[in-house]
């Protein structure tokens, strides 16, 4: 497997189970794509999502009509209780060629990764389903160290824009944006006050 990171705008993903994991697959996906979840039953908090809930028995299903509810879909998400109709969803996915997500089951060709967001970066983690809980343990770690890392985005994009104009070498430009990142006097100023942080690199990188 590699990592992407995919636009799905517009883009129709549908999960199958309305519990917790369930709940949590809706969320990942409610703010950028068309969500569909389909479940017999559903945990509070589906409807502040902005998502379609439709209350359906689909252990009961056979495949043909499993295959009527997939259509349409960029991705599918298997998040019920039962790994038999999971891995039957799944099958019907790839023959289907839709991406498909098992939370429990037979391994599906999409992982849905832990995601750390910022204003300006996007992180995603994943073991491969192997230690959900080391996912959880990286991301919290990201976050809690990597607190000013939206402030400094900012500013090395406002530094590219100004040395694309004064300094003509690539190379130059390259050596000093990393200079700024390994810069704990920067990185200090950034904690404290953006303004004191703007002038001290423009003071000492873009003279």
């Amino acid at each position: 497997m590699i990592p992407l990171i995919l636009d799905l705008r517009e883009r129709r993903v549908i999960i199958f189970g309305g519990g917790s994991v369930g709940l949590r697959k809706a969320a990942f996906f409610a703010e950028e794509s068309e969500v569909i979840v389909l479940s017999r039953s559903f945990l509070p908090g589906f409807e502040t999502l902005g998502v379609e809930c439709r209350t359906l028995e689909a252990s009961a299903m056979p495949d043909d009509k499993l295959s009527v509810l997939v259509r349409g879909a960029f991705l599918v998400v298997a998040a019920t209780s039962d790994r038999d109709l999971n891995d039957r969803i799944g099958a019907l996915c790839i023959q289907k060629g839709i991406l498909f997500n098992n939370a429990d089951g037979e391994a599906g060709n999409v992982i849905i990764p832990s995601v750390v967001r910022g204003d300006h970066y996007l992180v995603a983690v994943s073991t491969y389903g192997k230690s959900p809980g080391v996912a959880r343990y990286l991301r919290m770690h990201i976050q809690d160290e990597w607190t000013d890392i939206d402030s400094m985005i900012a500013l090395q994009e406002e530094m590219r824009g100004r040395l694309k104009s004064l300094e003509p070498s690539q190379q130059r430009r390259t050596d000093i944006i990393w200079k700024m990142l390994n810069d704990p006097e920067l990185w200090d100023a950034l904690r404290h006050d953006r303004d004191a942080a703007r002038t001290l690199a423009l003071r000492k990188y873009c003279p």
